[in-house]
């Protein structure tokens, strides 16, 4: 789970075995019988007391007509963010690697000596990764068409989503968190501010910088330095939002003193208001002149845009969500392909049933799947391993097999899988995607074995020791025993 900004459902915790010895187990592995758990794993479910009915594999060598282990592979459990590899195959194959996400400006009067004399309408097309450096490329271009100064209003056309995506349900109830923000087709910067936290060299004040500066949030600073040392829950920083003016960003508490820097990544204001701050921000700064404010609105009919800006590719969108797990990424993802699919406005609905029907395309049963906004942000999403591990074997058979599984972490090295199953012999040797929620844990990808063969690696734990250590535990006990093939 871009912006990795998780504590309980975006980022897997470390495991308690981030570095795991081969020298625990020198005897060459044998292959077992499907229902038999191989030694090295059951030394771990036994360690920690973990039920049969709290686990799941699935281990099949690729292009093999039999799989070399399973357990519980039917057993519906939520897999978190590894559903995520689900979604992106999904749209990498429906849509294609080459696929772009357009954002279109629109002149609403004329252009003159670089005055538009009007307003200037902007069209979301639920570009996933308008971040900021993607805005200013796309003002440069509006000044490469002749615009310098804005007489009249941005207008935002978001119509593309349809406005029930905005209405999800938060999964733990904490408003202002990155991984909560809500869809929509004219976000940008993935709708998230990263506040910098410094000890004032008066000894009492704390010095507060944001990134990026945007000239419609306001800042309250009721925080005071504390003489202790550089720890505790958000460094005992409270974030509110002034419940009449959602415009204020208030911070109060004690700062430590021994903190040299502290950082805070949170949501602010909504879509279209945080859109038009940033804009104005880059557009004054690229030296333009706005003279109006926000509006909402919808292209007129029979006009040309002026400014037609493609996001960066589906194969680069793909490898930011698997590697980092970005949730707001994954949304927009199924969001479009309904939108594409199925017409738009985009709803989660069209989402689903567009990767529904890309599963029964390639007569895999979508029964085997109940999936809330494909991301795995939900308690409610359920497969099996046998379907995940089914879905991993049609994409190595993908024309565009090496975009998606470049797109997976790889571990010891990169994304979420960086700390994870360490060591000079086995780093760089899996390509997998991880899922972590309170009390689920779970793993979905490749494994290149000691012995060159290639492995499709599906595991899942629910249970309330998932996420604590012991499920990631379990799942590179897993991951370690495939390796060893």
């Amino acid at each position: 789970m871009g912006i990795v900004v998780r504590r309980i459902s975006v980022v897997l915790l470390l495991a308690l075995s981030g570095t795991v010895s081969l020298a625990q187990d020198a005897e060459l592995p044998t292959v077992r019988e499907n229902s038999a758990i191989p030694d090295r794993i059951q030394r771990i479910i036994d360690g920690h007391n973990l039920p049969d009915s709290s686990f799941s594999f699935f281990v099949q060598e690729v292009g093999a007509e039999q799989a070399l282990f399973t357990f519980n592979a039917d057993k519906a459990m939520n897999p978190a963010s590894a559903i995520k590899t689900v979604t992106t195959l999904a749209a990498l194959e429906s849509l294609g690697p080459a696929f772009t996400w357009q954002t279109e400006l629109y002149a609403l009067g004329p252009i003159q000596n670089g005055v538009l004399r009007g307003d200037l309408l902007m069209k979301g097309g639920g570009d996933p990764f308008m971040i900021e450096d993607q805005l200013r490329g796309m003002l440069k271009s509006l000044q490469r068409a002749g615009v310098e100064h804005i007489t009249g209003n941005l207008i935002l056309d978001g119509s593309y989503f349809d406005a029930s995506v905005e209405n999800t349900r938060l999964i733990d109830n904490q408003s202002g968190r990155a991984y909560n923000t809500n869809p929509n087709a004219i976000i940008a910067n993935f709708q998230a501010m990263t506040f910098f936290f410094y000890p004032h060299t008066n000894g009492r004040d704390v010095i507060i910088h944001t990134d990026p500066r945007l000239p419609n949030v306001k800042i309250t600073n009721r925080l005071r330095l504390a003489n202790r040392s550089c720890g505790g829950y958000q460094r005992g920083i409270s974030f509110n939002l002034n419940p009449d003016d959602p415009s204020e960003v208030i911070f109060e508490g004690q700062f430590p003193s021994r903190c040299s820097r502290y950082q805070m990544v949170r949501e602010v204001l909504n879509a279209p208001d945080y859109t038009f701050g940033l804009f104005k921000e880059l557009w004054e700064e690229l030296g333009g002149q706005l003279d109006g404010d926000i509006r909402s609105g919808a292209v007129p009919d029979d006009l040309d845009a002026i400014v037609v800006w493609n996001s960066v590719p589906m194969s680069d969108i793909i490898k930011s969500i698997n590697k980092f797990s970005n949730n707001l990424m994954t949304r927009h993802l199924l969001l479009t392909m309904g939108a594409e699919i199925l017409g738009p406005p985009a709803t989660v609905d069209k989402g689903i049933e567009a990767v529904k029907n890309y599963l029964e395309l390639k007569s895999l049963d979508s029964a085997l799947l109940t999936m809330t906004n494909g991301a795995g942000l939900s308690r409610d999403t359920r497969v099996t391993v046998a379907l995940l591990n089914e879905v991993l074997q049609s994409a190595w058979a993908s024309p565009y097999m090496p975009e998606y599984v470049a797109s997976l972490p790889l571990n010891g090295m990169d994304g979420t899988m960086r700390n994870r199953v360490r060591g000079s012999q086995m780093s760089g040797r899996m390509h997998v995607k991880t899922g972590s929620l309170d009390e689920v844990t779970a793993v979905n990808g490749f494994i290149y074995s000691q012995s060159n063969r290639v492995f499709a690696v599906s595991g899942m734990v629910n249970h309330e020791l998932a996420d604590r250590g012991p499920g990631n535990e379990l799942l590179d006990s897993l991951l370690t025993w495939v390796y060893l093939q």
